[in-house]
C-alpha cells in the first residue's frame, strides 16, 4: 500500500471522487445531498478549500483506494471555494452551512488535529486501507490531540481501536446522529 500527500487538482478531483464512493450511504452525506448529485464536486471542494491536508492510498495496481483530509490547529478554510460549494450542493447549499455551524459548535476550543474525512472504496474496505491513511495521518499529529465526527456508529469502535472515545452523541438538524470523538496527545 502506498500512501502520499496529494497536490496536483486533478488528483484532489479523483480523492473527491474516491470519498464520494466511500460515503455513498453515509447517514451525514445523504441528509446533505440525498439525491447523490454533487457529492463527489463537494468532496473535491473540501479537499481543495476546506482542509489543509489531503492524503490518499494507493493499492498495488497504483489505483486510488483511499482518501483522508485533515486540518493541523487554527486552519482555516479558504473561502475563494464557496462557489465550488453552491455549485456541488445547489439548493442543499444551506444544509452544508448548517453542519459546518453544528460541527464548529461541539469542536473542542483546545488545540487539535482534525480528522475532516477519510473512507475507502467500498470493495477494499476490511483490507488495511483505512488503518494504514488513519495510522499515517495519527503519525503526524503527535504531540497534540486529535478530534473526528464519526457518522454512523458502526465506525465508532474503530476509531476506538486507534485511541479515540465518544466525547458526546449529538444530533444534526432534522438530521442522523454524529458521534464526537476525540484522542488524546500522543
Amino acid at each position: 500500500m502506498d500512501l502520499a500527500l496529494v497536490a496536483d487538482p486533478a488528483v484532489i478531483e479523483l480523492a473527491g471522487e474516491v470519498l464520494a464512493r466511500a460515503f455513498h450511504d453515509d447517514p451525514v452525506v445523504r441528509w446533505l445531498l440525498p439525491d447523490d448529485p454533487g457529492t463527489a464536486l463537494m468532496f473535491t471542494a473540501l479537499a481543495r478549500y476546506s482542509h489543509a491536508i489531503t492524503e490518499a492510498a494507493y493499492d498495488a495496481e497504483g489505483a486510488m483506494a483511499g482518501a483522508a483530509l485533515w486540518d493541523p490547529p487554527g486552519h482555516q478554510p479558504d473561502e475563494a471555494g464557496l462557489p465550488g460549494f453552491v455549485e456541488a450542493m445547489g439548493e442543499r447549499v444551506s444544509y452544508g452551512m448548517v453542519l459546518e455551524e453544528t460541527f464548529a459548535a461541539h469542536r473542542p476550543a483546545e488545540p487539535h488535529w482534525y480528522l475532516a474525512q477519510i473512507g475507502t472504496l467500498p470493495e477494499v474496505r476490511g483490507r488495511g486501507v483505512g488503518g494504514a491513511l488513519l495510522r499515517t495521518g495519527l503519525a503526524r499529529c503527535t504531540g497534540l490531540p486529535v478530534y473526528l465526527e464519526c457518522s454512523k456508529q458502526s465506525n465508532v469502535p474503530l476509531y476506538e481501536k486507534y485511541g479515540f472515545h465518544v466525547t458526546e452523541e449529538f444530533r444534526l438538524p432534522d438530521g442522523p446522529l454524529v458521534w464526537g470523538m476525540w484522542r488524546a496527545a500522543s
